[in-house]
């Protein structure tokens, strides 16, 4: 098998592109700095100590971590990654769902990380010219925004494509890193027209390079390195000498997070991995379609780098009630409802952590719990991709809908509908054929439309070990070109 991720080295370009990063002062981190803090270099944490979680400064690409210090500047690292566990208080089970937070990386979404891995070998291997390309980020959100701000950090021109209808704090954001912003019509489930506008970049402008995040396994690989180990040292932690981790229960928008489920399938091989995606949109449940309000994730069609054939079960979620979640977190009367029903203080100090998408990955978490019956000594970690700081003007929306301000009976009346009403329905536990059903389901979006290989797309079936499992193991070799580069630039000395 091939290398998936390619690594091929253009020697010419590379000296010119490790040139421009030399007279910028940048410095690139590798995975295993990511994954361990300790092994940052001291020169770099003092200049973390001057600097804002999210300035555009090359210095924060050394804050790709989940281990960041919870403070807006000058912070260093935590000995654990940020995580949230979820009590039974709120949702109703008896396993323990523990949520790692996003919110404390650059940009406040962990896609941060994703799109570096989809830019830097690129960079590091001379494929990419940052004083002649131009790096295309189509997104569903918030991989366009890592994406844009990786690219100014590393000095490169970038292009975000997102649909028109995300939220307004998502674009005021970009119009402060992107060098272009392009709406495309719809709304998170709308990625065909994405794809369409890539393929008219690549027809009419001769310098775009498009990072797909559907399709940059990159993505994926980051995920499995960096997000799996992360969870992995919580549950270290946390576990104790009863408990086990029973599965990792994580919604599909890229499926790029669902990397860090195979990591952890590895280390466990009883934890069983699920797949969440949006009731309105049901594509790998029911090969649907559908509009729906859970920006980032249920995009009508199987990502390229969604490795179904290790995934076990699949969880459709209402976004009604993602949405009711997310607003009884938000609202001052419904923290203050939660409060009366005995939640600690420090865990409703952590609930704005929690945006729509992690709305939807904490219900997955608890209707996955339902399902097998899970203890109190069973642990289904998840995460929160982003915070409630990026959906502040939907608050406002559904205020405006209902015509009065948020109350304790709105919150007794979410809680009890939205999150402990949650039943075991719309869910699949996947058989060899059900995976392929959905695996199949690739062809016509990969194959028809963005023209990738027949041959690569079984191998991913049927060559498993050496295609997923080649994948996982370049890690390492991603790390090595990394320093060699940063050996050149003379910086890392």
């Amino acid at each position: 098998m091939k290398n998936l991720i390619d690594l091929t080295i253009n020697e010419e370009q590379l000296a010119k592109t490790a040139q421009s990063v030399k007279e910028r002062n940048i410095l690139i981190p590798t995975l295993a700095q990511m994954k361990d803090p300790n092994k940052v270099p001291a020169k770099v944490k003092e200049k973390l100590k001057k600097t804002g979680l999210w300035d555009v400064d090359p210095i924060n690409l050394f804050r790709i971590s989940w281990k960041n210090e919870p403070v807006k500047e000058g912070g260093l690292y935590n000995s654990l990654p940020n995580y949230l566990e979820i009590p039974s208080a709120i949702s109703g089970v008896k396993a323990r769902i523990i949520a790692m937070a996003g919110k404390y990386f650059p940009t406040g979404a962990h896609k941060v990380g994703a799109s570096f891995a989809c830019l830097v070998p690129r960079l590091v291997t001379g494929q990419f010219d940052p004083k002649y390309h131009e790096a295309v980020w189509p997104s569903t959100g918030n991989y366009c925004r890592g994406g844009a701000y990786n690219s100014a950090l590393l000095g490169c021109k970038s292009i975000a494509i997102l649909p028109e209808n995300m939220s307004k704090e998502r674009f005021e954001w970009l119009k402060t890193v992107a060098g272009e912003i392009i709406a495309t019509p719809g709304c998170e489930s709308n990625v065909k027209e994405i794809y369409d506008k890539t393929w008219e970049l690549k027809r009419t402008r001769d310098n775009v390079v498009i990072f797909n995040q559907f399709g940059e396994l990159g993505n994926h690989l980051w995920h499995y390195e960096v997000t799996g180990n992360a969870m992995q040292e919580i549950i270290k932690a946390e576990a104790g000498p009863k408990g086990r981790l029973a599965g990792v229960c994580l919604t599909s928008g890229s499926a790029g997070t669902l990397g860090c489920g195979d990591y952890l399938k590895d280390q466990y091989p009883k934890a069983k991995l699920a797949v969440g995606e949006a009731l309105q949109c049901p594509t790998l449940l029911n090969n649907g379609f559908g509009d729906h309000r859970i920006e980032g994730i249920g995009d009508k069609h199987i990502p390229w780098i969604h490795n179904v054939k290790n995934t076990d079960m699949v969880i459709a979620i209402d976004d009604n009630d993602s949405l009711g979640m997310f607003r009884l977190f938000s609202e001052p009367a419904g923290q203050t409802y939660l409060k009366e029903q005995g939640v600690a203080d420090d865990v409703i100090a952590k609930l704005p952590w929690v945006g729509i998408s992690g709305a939807a990955n904490i219900l997955s978490a608890i209707k996955f719990a339902k399902y097998y019956e899970l203890t109190e000594d069973d642990i289904v970690m998840t995460v929160l991709t982003d915070s409630a700081e990026m959906y502040q003007s939907r608050l406002k929306e559904m205020e405006e809908e209902r015509g009065q301000e948020y109350s304790l009976i709105h919150a007794a009346i979410d809680h009890n509908r939205n999150v402990l009403g949650v039943r075991t329905d719309s869910m699949e536990e996947l058989t060899y054929q059900s995976k392929k059903r959905i695996h199949n389901l690739k062809y016509y979006t990969w194959i028809e439309q963005q023209m990738y290989d027949l041959d690569e797309l079984n191998a991913q079936w049927y060559d498993y070990d050496n295609y997923w499992g080649r994948l996982h193991q370049m890690g390492h070799e991603l790390d090595k070109l990394i320093e060699q580069f940063n050996a050149r630039t003379g910086l890392a000395e």
